[in-house]
């Protein structure tokens, strides 16, 4: 089985994104236009809308239209959008544009372009796609993406649907002219996804930096909260920053419930507060998919998890030496992008190799041939082998070595019943030859626990190697 999802991105060290200026962090604003798009019999849907509004748990009305519902969204429209406005207009924010509410936008429209904002397409409607027909939601975004240049003059770039389906980031790779995908909430930095072969860049949202969390239960109640969740965000991130790894910052707003008096405060304050800063990069969506495509280009590697089956034996079938039981096992279990790294992978495989029969984990072990024994005087290692018992001047005994090395060999084995194992890139020869002197008097359980760690932790070395 192949696991789709990506649980591992950039790992323990994020790149450094180079941001202009070497800001120490990317704030990047989103505003939400939706109001005019969403759900409502006069648009043609089945029921009312029911979602980011004022009324906590409110359910559709089927067949009706909801006057209260609908003047909240309203308020967005004509007043929570011109509040934003006049707070944000001189900086690049990316307005997400329900397709439908541009169009029955036009003066928010202007303003928009007036103010040089990115205006990226949030789709035909603002409605729920989790049970549309994957070809009914891709007509919706060619619809979008060709309303969208009518109302502005130009295609989106950049695609945020929200409501999303498991085909919707499918459908806007298969698209082809984006810039970036919004639709993920998994990273603090954009990252580049491969669909059929194919790269597109995603730069994450947010939904806890988010005003949206003022129409949940359990969320912001007062803008006092929310500047005080944006603050603490951006400390962190911006500390991230000064210690050489710094991010990005998604904000969330929506014209009808930032646009309010008692919350826009708190977009105030952050914006004063952020401003208080050296090093911040104020930035469009599109700005930082541009730059991250110029700085970090996509670039393919070795993933071990695409590999089929006959390729990936043969590439790892010798990690645990003369044993590709463990490589066709890896392969025939579970995989995913969490093995596509050493680490990853050399984890995987210690899992197999332990979950493994006790005559087969004895079988790895016979399988290793003895430290600078015959079968490397008469070079017939492994290449593996062969380079890691170089790495350790094996290949370069004295005579007097040579012998010492052989009778440690042989008493070794004789007691244990298996060869003296041991990672040799973590030694030199001295420390090699003192283990050796040491481990032969440990009781046999003892000494297979410890061959068996070494068995993993040579996997993992080699793996390090395989996977640069």
């Amino acid at each position: 089985m192949r696991y789709s999802r990506d649980m591992r991105g950039y790992g323990e060290r994020t790149p450094d994104p180079k941001w202009p200026g070497g800001a120490k962090i990317a704030v990047q604003i989103v505003m939400n236009y939706e109001e005019g798009g969403e759900n409502s019999i006069e648009h043609g849907d089945a029921a009312s809308e029911a979602f980011l509004s004022e009324i906590i748990g409110a359910q559709p009305w089927p067949g009706q239209r909801h006057w209260n519902m609908e003047s909240i969204y309203d308020y967005g429209a004509r007043s929570g959008f011109w509040r934003l406005h006049r707070m944000l207009k001189d900086l690049p924010i990316t307005v997400y544009g329900v397709a439908t509410a541009l169009e029955r936008a036009p003066e928010q429209v202007a303003a928009m372009q007036e103010a040089g904002w990115e205006i990226a397409t949030h789709g035909l409607k603002w409605i729920d796609y989790r049970d549309i027909p994957r070809e009914v939601e891709a007509e919706h975004i060619a619809r979008a993406i060709q309303l969208h240049r009518q109302i502005t003059g130009e295609r989106p770039y950049g695609f945020y649907q929200g409501r999303t389906s498991m085909n919707t980031v499918e459908l806007g790779c298969e698209e082809g002219g984006f810039a970036y995908l919004a639709d993920t909430i998994a990273d603090d930095l954009p990252y580049w996804h491969v669909h059929k072969d194919r790269p597109q860049l995603m730069v994450p949202y947010t939904m806890d930096a988010n005003d949206m969390r003022f129409s949940s239960g359990q969320g912001f109640g007062t803008g006092v909260e929310f500047f005080d969740y944006l603050r603490d965000s951006f400390d962190v991130l911006y500390a991230e920053g000064q210690a050489g790894a710094p991010k990005m910052m998604s904000i969330g707003l929506h014209c009808r419930l930032a646009g309010r008096p008692g919350r826009a405060r708190a977009i105030q304050r952050f914006l004063d507060h952020a401003c208080a800063h050296e090093g911040v990069w104020f930035a469009s969506r599109l700005d930082i998919a541009r730059h991250w495509a110029e700085t970090h280009p996509y670039q393919p590697r070795t993933r071990p998890s695409q590999m089929d089956r006959a390729e990936f034996v043969a590439a790892f079938g010798g990690i645990y030496e003369h044993s590709p039981f463990i490589a066709e096992r890896v392969w025939d279990a579970e995989m995913g992008a969490v093995h596509d790294s050493a680490t990853g992978l050399s984890m995987r495989m210690a899992q197999i190799f332990r979950a493994a029969s006790d005559t087969e984990r004895l079988g790895v072990l016979t399988a290793h041939p003895d430290l600078a024994g015959k079968l490397a005087q008469a070079k017939r290692l492994t290449a593996d082998s062969s380079l890691e018992q170089a790495s350790a001047g094996l290949d370069a005994l004295t005579d007097a070595e040579r012998a010492e090395f052989t009778r440690l060999n042989d008493a070794y084995t004789a007691k244990h019943r298996f060869p003296f194992i041991i990672a040799v890139r973590d030694h030199d020869k001295a420390g090699i030859l003192a283990a050796m002197q040491a481990r032969i008097d440990n009781d046999t359980p003892t000494e297979r626990a410890e061959a068996e760690r070494q068995v993993t932790r040579i996997a993992e070395l080699r793996l390090k190697e395989a996977l640069k």
